[in-house]
């Protein structure tokens, strides 16, 4: 073997065998340090840093001049999933509404929608849940006239479920059953 051989071997066998250097952290590694973790915690205390870990069950709604977009998250019969509801308005005769069974996958929602082929994966930021700016074409049912679920956001005003089983729609009638 020729010293350039040997030379080369020596580093992969040391690049294979760490070097003595420690990994860099992995998302989902805790902390470095007891202080990191403080400064999270008050962020996210201050409202600077969205707490994504708490449960989506709440309320959602945005009040704007075309009207009044709610998302109410309620718990389910089945382990490991939810219900919900939505309305979102936008004027006097343009609207779009659908309920559904609803399950958590990290920072995302996944919206079955009941009654139809709709299904909406949504972003979930702690204290809003974004839908995306494109959905399937099945999604466009849940809307009338040129209505449209596409980039529309729930802002939370309640995490409670009593708050959230008791909204109420445009129509009077109770959002969440």
């Amino acid at each position: 073997m020729t010293k350039r051989g040997a030379a080369l071997a020596l580093i992969l066998l040391a690049s294979a065998c760490g070097g003595g250097q420690q990994d860099a952290p992995v998302k989902g590694d805790p902390p470095a340090s007891p202080a990191a973790s403080a400064l999270e915690q008050a962020a996210r205390e201050a409202g600077v840093v969205s707490d994504t870990s708490a449960s989506p069950i709440g309320l959602y709604r945005s009040r704007h001049e075309a009207g009044l977009d709610s998302l109410c998250i309620v718990p389910s019969d089945e382990p490991g999933k939810m219900r919900f509801a939505l309305e979102a308005a936008f004027g006097e005769q343009s609207e779009c509404h659908g309920r559904g069974s609803l399950r958590r996958s990290g920072e995302r929602l996944v919206m079955n929608f009941d009654r139809s082929a709709c299904l909406v994966v949504a972003g979930y930021e702690g204290d809003r849940v974004v839908i995306p700016g494109a959905l399937d074409v099945e999604c466009a049912a849940l809307c009338n006239k040129r209505g449209s679920l596409e980039g529309v956001s729930f802002p939370r005003v309640s995490r409670e479920v009593g708050v959230a089983r008791d909204a109420r729609g445009r129509d009077g009638e109770k959002l969440c059953l």
